[in-house]
């Protein structure tokens, strides 16, 4: 059996020649690809491929019989893949002469066997349907990475926009959002209103590059001393928030606020230059509220805040709404 190119290699690339016993004369190129290793020099067209339409086709005289009409086969080493068939009497021989197409399966044969357009007749329309495959695969690649870059820039500035560009702490923005989540799921959580004491005087005294050092190891400070699932923000100049999550009591804010106060007492350094500092924070519990309010809260900790501030800075004081008072929690130090 030969196996070099002939014209009707080049016209029909996926046809098969068989001798008058109904024995495989020749493949076409792209057929032989259906193979792969499995051999089929010489063999009976009917042990290599089913007929499954029409019926009961067993024999060589049947499939002579069937000559003109559409066949639908299958290689019996992969029943996976159907084939569309139509066989003449072989115009050069006493045999038969069978040309094969891949019907609607195209798509997968071609990812199967790893076909090319040099697998088909140049007159065969599949051709045209592979060229606008691989152009779509280009575009919805193209589609893809730009998606991707859309999202990556999206994500980048949502982050952004929720985000302190000097601290890397959440913006008031963020931390509004945070609270109003906790609000939608009717989670109970603290607010924590904390402002540096006498920031300005560090600021006008020492300079805003030791300012903005100030400020960003007091956001250290406030993340270190809060978990991961709380929310700190920076909310304007020297002014933080913090949100305990998950119904903290009085005692674990009592906590956090004490470490925050502790930490603060030692100096902030800015190279050679010891920055003294210290906070003073005011609380308020959103089980306090029948319906809590982002600006409602913000408000109550912040009268929290000054009555800190009034009884000497440095401490912490929790408010309470429902009895319409501040109450210290924890004791006062000095400035």
């Amino acid at each position: 059996m030969t196996v070099a190119v002939n014209p009707m290699d080049l016209v029909c690339p996926m046809h098969a020649r068989l001798d008058a016993d109904g024995r495989l004369l020749h493949a076409g190129p792209t057929l032989r690809k259906l193979f792969e290793d499995h051999a089929y020099e010489g063999r009976a067209f009917l042990d290599l491929f089913e007929v499954t339409r029409p019926k009961g086709v067993r024999s060589i005289r049947a499939l002579r019989d069937l000559a003109g009409q559409k066949l639908h086969l299958r290689l019996r080493h992969a029943a996976d893949n159907g084939l569309k068939a139509i066989c003449i009497p072989d115009p050069g021989g006493e045999g038969l002469f069978i040309n094969l197409s891949f019907g609607i399966s195209v798509l997968d044969a071609v990812r199967d066997y790893d076909l090319t357009n040099t697998d088909f007749a140049p007159t065969d329309l599949t051709i045209e349907m592979l060229y606008l495959m691989e152009a779509k695969s280009v575009a919805m690649d193209a589609s893809r990475r730009l998606n991707q870059r859309l999202d990556l820039a999206k994500t980048t500035a949502e982050t952004e926009a929720l985000t302190d560009p000097l601290t890397g702490i959440q913006n008031r923005r963020g931390m509004e959002q945070f609270v109003i989540r906790a609000i939608e799921r009717q989670a109970e959580f603290a607010l924590m209103h904390v402002d540096l004491d006498q920031f300005k005087q560090i600021n006008d005294t020492q300079g805003h590059a030791v300012g903005d050092k100030v400020l960003q190891e007091a956001a250290r400070i406030m993340r270190q001393e809060t978990r991961h699932r709380d929310a700190v923000a920076r909310i304007g100049g020297d002014e933080f928030v913090l949100v305990i999550d998950d119904a903290p009591t009085v005692a674990t804010v009592e906590q956090i606020s004490q470490r925050i106060l502790t930490r603060f007492r030692a100096p902030i350094m800015y190279g050679d230059q010891a920055c003294y500092v210290t906070c003073s924070i005011g609380s308020v519990f959103s089980h306090e509220y029948a319906r809590p309010q982002v600006a409602q809260m913000m408000s109550d900790a912040d009268q929290a805040l000054y009555a800190s501030k009034n009884k000497g800075r440095a401490c912490h004081t929790i408010f309470s709404p429902s009895e319409q008072r501040v109450g210290e929690a924890g004791s006062a130090s000095s400035p």
